[in-house]
């Protein structure tokens, strides 16, 4: 008899335990139920607020893209600018170069004259 009430609590107690465990999960269920609840009440109202707001984030997007379309012509125009500059100096450069030639050619042709004079005739 003994055995039978051992057994008998034991299922008892194996009942109650699955009662249990299936109560906490119940209320589990109907916490993440409401959880989801309110989160879909939120998703709602954010549905609802897009269409607001598209207009005017349109608008700044139109805005930047206006921006950066003027930004990339003045670094093209800035980039002509440079490579004219550029060339500028390249002519100056070759400009000065062909004056610093000529007068040493004419420094030369002044200097060989009288050095011809101090050595081979009379002064």
């Amino acid at each position: 008899m003994t055995e039978t009430v051992g057994s008998i609590a034991w299922s008892i107690g194996v009942g109650l335990g699955a009662l249990l465990i299936g109560l906490g999960l119940f209320v589990l269920c109907v916490r993440a139920g409401a959880l989801l609840g309110r989160l879909n009440k939120t998703l709602d109202e954010i549905d609802r607020q897009i269409p607001a707001l598209s207009s005017p984030i349109a608008t700044t997007l139109t805005h930047v893209g206006g921006i950066a379309d003027t930004a990339d012509s003045t670094i093209a125009r800035l980039g002509v600018a440079v490579g004219q500059l550029e060339n500028v100096a390249a002519g100056a450069t070759r400009t000065a170069n062909t004056i610093g030639a000529v007068v040493a050619s004419v420094t030369s042709t002044m200097r060989k004259p009288k050095a011809e004079t101090a050595a081979g005739e009379p002064g």
